[in-house]
């Protein structure tokens, strides 16, 4: 009932932490925290571009922004490559404030559909169009409120294992590693051994093949005997990779599962602001459910530490 209201307050919060690029010459550029804030409302309204601008009148109102842009500019924000990057830093400070409570962590991936041409326009020009159709999202979730601690964006025909240790390490650097949980597709020696290097404890079932030949993996090894000689309580344990397909489940339905840009610069920005809106309403979820009152809700404490 109350996150709409909130949703722009706790926005606001956490692009206040970006600092405006030096500018050498030419007039004065649009605040980029103030952009960020508009590219992030648009996707969380999931509004076109040119209708979305009513939301940005509002927030100048509220003194969220400095300047209501025009919605073009809020297009060509989201085509700029160096986005990236702080939108990848602001997903990891939107998850900061439950650090206290989220130790045990979910690893999956996903699709989002981007825009393709229709079999019409195959049949009318006789040509077979290949389109990038998908983008892939490895992401890495608390199993207690869900929240998205880190995100990875591939092509569609990405493996999964290989983004295993960089959501792991990314996600150390801010939260108490506990237990892990993934499915077959990253049963792989490196990556039980990742875990164990942040004191964390993987529970990933191994494939019908698998041998618990070490081959340099003590770890393995023993994860393996486990697994066959104790499998009722690994699966207790495994059922927590559930959580990364809620989390999925949540973003899709609330945030659509496709993405509107066009070209692959954009359809990145756009998925990883998907993610920060997310992340905004399960702080909001979380903090008011913890009882704390709404007039004083903040993101106190946080700070762009990569950038700084």
């Amino acid at each position: 009932m109350q996150e709409f209201e909130l949703f722009d307050q706790f926005l606001n919060q956490l692009v206040s932490y970006i600092e405006d690029p030096e500018q050498q010459m030419g007039k004065p550029q649009m605040h980029l925290r103030d952009k960020i804030f508009c590219c992030v409302m648009k996707v969380y309204s999931q509004l076109s571009s040119r209708r979305a601008k009513y939301l940005y009148h509002d927030a100048l109102e509220r003194q969220q922004i400095t300047h209501a842009p025009h919605f073009n500019i809020v297009t060509k924000t989201l085509n700029k490559k160096k986005l990236k990057p702080i939108l990848q830093e602001l997903v990891h400070l939107s998850a900061k404030p439950l650090v206290s409570v989220e130790t045990d962590f979910a690893v999956d991936s996903s699709g989002f559909r981007c825009s393709t041409f229709g079999r019409y326009n195959e049949e009318k020009h006789k040509v077979k169009i290949h389109s990038r159709n998908w983008l892939k999202t490895h992401i890495i979730t608390g199993v207690n409120t869900n929240i998205v601690a880190d995100i990875i964006i591939t092509d569609e025909h990405a493996g999964d294992s290989p983004q295993f240790k960089k959501l792991i390490c990314n996600t150390a650097k801010h939260f108490n590693i506990g237990e892990i949980s993934a499915d077959m597709a990253y049963s792989a020696r490196k990556n039980y051994e990742i875990v164990d290097k942040y004191g964390g404890k993987a529970y990933i079932p191994f494939r019908k093949n698998a041998r618990g030949t070490a081959r340099g993996s003590a770890l393995w090894n023993k994860a393996f005997h486990y697994f066959k000689l104790h499998s009722d309580e690994f699966m207790e344990h495994y059922h927590k990779r559930s959580n990364a397909e809620s989390t999925f489940a949540a973003i899709k339905k609330k945030f659509g599962e496709s993405v509107k840009s066009k070209n692959r610069v954009a359809q990145e920005n756009e998925l990883l602001c998907k993610i920060i809106a997310y992340n905004i309403t399960v702080l909001i979820h979380e903090m008011i459910e913890m009882g704390a009152d709404p007039d004083v809700l903040s993101l106190n404490g946080l700070k762009m530490e990569e950038s700084q």
